[in-house]
């Protein structure tokens, strides 16, 4: 991990995108790094397409605004990509992982990225799969982990089972596990 990462979430609401960042951040909290995770919604209703943020770091972060240039960017919803430039602002040698069911050339192409690594998963089958509804913020965590290797799949796993145990029956927490279990082995890069 660098001295600072910055991870750029894009998605619509009600898809679990600020939960996600929380739920990395959780997992930043309990390496003992640095953090900070915020939203940014625009019109706050389910559907809508929001933004939110995580950076983590070794040391204390003294940057509070939104994150333009992003080490990582993670779309949850494909749609996302025809009306947002999900990878503006990209560092160079940036990582983008994106929920569709495009192969990762296609992606690259459609992206217009040259550089980087470009990641491809099928989120949103793999939830409605796991957990019977088409929410991909756990997949994609899943995914995150591996792509990045800013965290264990495992250390990932460990943070959604205690952030989901007091929210959610142990059988759903278990679903979501095998959805970011699935998403980490299915992800394909270009």
């Amino acid at each position: 991990m660098k001295d600072l990462t910055e991870i750029r979430w894009h998605g619509r609401g009600g898809q679990g995108v600020v939960t996600a960042g929380k739920v990395l951040a959780e997992t930043a909290l309990e390496a003992g790094l640095y953090f900070q995770a915020f939203p940014d919604y625009g019109p706050e209703r389910a559907g809508a397409p929001i933004r939110a943020y995580t950076r983590l770091s070794k040391r204390p972060i003294v940057v509070h605004n939104q994150i333009d240039s992003p080490d990582v960017v993670v779309v949850l919803d494909p749609t996302i990509l025809s009306t947002v430039s999900v990878v503006d602002g990209l560092e160079e040698g940036g990582i983008v992982i994106v929920n569709t069911s495009q192969p990762p050339d296609k992606l690259r192409a459609q992206l217009k990225l040259e550089g980087g690594r470009v990641f491809a998963v099928n989120a949103s089958h793999i939830a409605i799969e796991e957990t019977g509804r088409e929410i991909t913020n756990t997949p994609m965590l899943g995914a995150l982990a591996k792509a990045t290797g800013l965290f264990t799949l495992d250390a990932v796993i460990a943070q959604l089972r205690h952030s989901f145990g007091t929210k959610l029956s142990a059988e759903i927490v278990e679903a979501n596990v095998r959805a970011a279990k699935r998403a980490a082995e299915e992800m394909k890069e270009d």
